[in-house]
């Protein structure tokens, strides 16, 4: 049996120097914070370090996707909550309740159905649109969608269940291509916004298990 030698108490670090240690570490995560986390997350530049880095303009970019996706998707669902003109009531009801059952039975149930689509949407300068898929929590898609010689502002996003998640963002992009993973379930897929001067037109192909695609807007 080995004992170990107890250290030395002038080898031990004393109160004063945890306490700058601590202080120290407490500034580095403060300056971290501030030159790269909110630029780059929210394009919020209080030292104007993240204009030097271009860090900055990439959270504005962030924050501009976020807040139009919300609003479109507000107005969507706006939308669809008013029954449309001359629809009777009972009608109206019988379709959010077999919507309602869709989403929260007919996502998980249909997890491992493996299906293939290809959808295309042409957007005016300044209009934006959205695709979704309904997916259970950890199915995995392939995709693949391109602007056919255009370039979009992106989103890749989902919601459902009270949850809401961004899995990828950007702009003036011509195409993106990867697998998708559900992080629960919900309705998951795309927003685009056209911010040329020209008509761009949006091709996606979806490969992988989801019960449903649907352009929502």
């Amino acid at each position: 049996m080995f004992n170990s030698q107890a250290p030395a108490p002038e080898d031990l670090p004393s109160s004063g120097q945890l306490i700058r240690s601590t202080i120290a570490a407490a500034a580095a995560a403060a300056a971290i914070l501030v030159t790269v986390v909110l630029p780059s997350e929210y394009g919020i530049d209080p030292t104007g370090a993240g204009s030097v880095l271009g860090l900055t303009e990439m959270g504005e970019i962030k924050t501009q996707l976020s807040e139009e996706a919300e609003a479109d998707r507000r107005q969507s669902e706006s939308g669809e909550a008013k029954p449309a003109s001359g629809q009777p009531e009972t009608q109206q009801d019988s379709f959010l309740i077999d919507r309602i059952f869709r989403e929260m039975f007919v996502g998980t149930a249909n997890a491992q159905e493996v299906r293939k689509d290809e959808m295309s949407v042409t957007l005016k300068p300044g209009e934006g649109t959205e695709i979704k898929l309904t997916m259970a929590a950890g199915a995995k898609v392939t995709y693949s969608w391109s602007a056919n010689g255009g370039v979009v502002n992106f989103d890749m996003h989902g919601d459902g269940g009270g949850e809401s998640t961004s899995y990828e963002k950007g702009r003036g992009a011509p195409g993106a291509e990867g697998v998708l993973e559900a992080a629960f379930n919900g309705k998951h897929g795309w927003f685009w916004r056209n911010r040329t001067d020209a008509d761009v037109t949006v091709t996606l192909k979806t490969e992988g298990s989801y019960s449903d695609i649907n352009k929502m807007m």
